[in-house]
């Protein structure tokens, strides 16, 4: 049973013609498409009272249906996820609009809490997302795996493709007072819990619903553009984000490769 009044909708984005895994939301995993795994997952929310997968494939809303989930076709032309939830939203009622990505079937229920109770508990509050903590070196290095820093009452202060906050004295300055330069990977390896002071972005995101409308009218912003992240476009422009700090893993899925990763979790019991 829901604990709360808030009429809170999480809309799946779930376009068919990714550049780099074309389908990939009716990949199968355990038996599943894996928008079955996102969707079940995010009706599992205690906050959430209605999920939506907005799409503009006929397949994915007829695989939606098959499993009895609600799906919404939106145009074939938006360039964001954002700008499909909001088509959505538009024409939905409510006041709060969780974007679930579509291709992040390890999310767990409780993150999703996690991100949306600040936006009930502050109406100054109009955008929420997700960090972890970084326990994989490799992902520290990792273009793929987007950065964040925040102040210290958990306001994102940016968000980057490289490794951030960047340790001048452990990284850099170890080598540098011996006159020598390392390469990236040495760095890597001679330095133990480099990863300890850096959080990643997981992509979910909470917005208040007006909010996200006016939003999604936005023009993209230098920033952004630079770093290909669209969250840069409220930070540019002088809006606040409430980060959240989680315990619980996620991660997307971007290559068929990735489906490996995924099963690998699903066999240790991460259903």
């Amino acid at each position: 049973m829901k604990k709360t009044q808030a009429n809170i909708i999480a809309i799946i984005p779930a376009r068919y013609g990714s550049t780099r895994f074309p389908g990939k939301s009716l990949a199968l995993i355990s038996g599943k498409p894996m928008i079955q795994w996102v969707y079940e997952r995010t009706k599992r929310s205690r906050l959430v009272n209605r999920v939506i997968v907005a799409t503009d494939d006929d397949r994915i809303a007829k695989a939606v249906a098959a499993f009895d989930g609600e799906a919404v076709m939106t145009s074939l032309s938006h360039p964001s996820g954002t700008d499909r939830i909001a088509e959505v939203a538009n024409k939905t009622d409510c006041a709060f609009v969780v974007n679930v990505q579509g291709d992040e079937p390890l999310i767990q229920p409780d993150m999703i809490d996690e991100a949306v109770a600040p936006l009930l508990n502050d109406p100054s509050i109009y955008m929420g997302t997700l960090c972890k903590k970084i326990e994989d070196r490799e992902e520290a290095f990792d273009p793929n795996v987007v950065k964040v820093v925040f102040d210290e009452k958990g306001f994102a202060l940016y968000f980057s493709r490289a490794p951030i906050p960047w340790d001048r004295d452990l990284w850099a300055g170890k080598n540098q007072e011996s006159g020598v330069r390392s390469k990236k990977s040495e760095v890597r390896s001679q330095i133990p819990g480099i990863e300890s002071h850096i959080y990643k972005h997981i992509g979910l995101y909470v917005y208040r619903r007006d909010f996200l409308l006016a939003y999604s009218t936005m023009p993209p912003t230098p920033l952004e553009a630079i770093e290909k992240l669209e969250q840069l476009r409220a930070l540019e422009r002088g809006y606040k984000i409430k980060v959240v700090v989680t315990e619980h893993e996620s991660f997307g899925v971007d290559i068929p490769a990735d489906l490996g990763k995924i099963q690998q979790h699903m066999d240790r019991g991460c259903k």
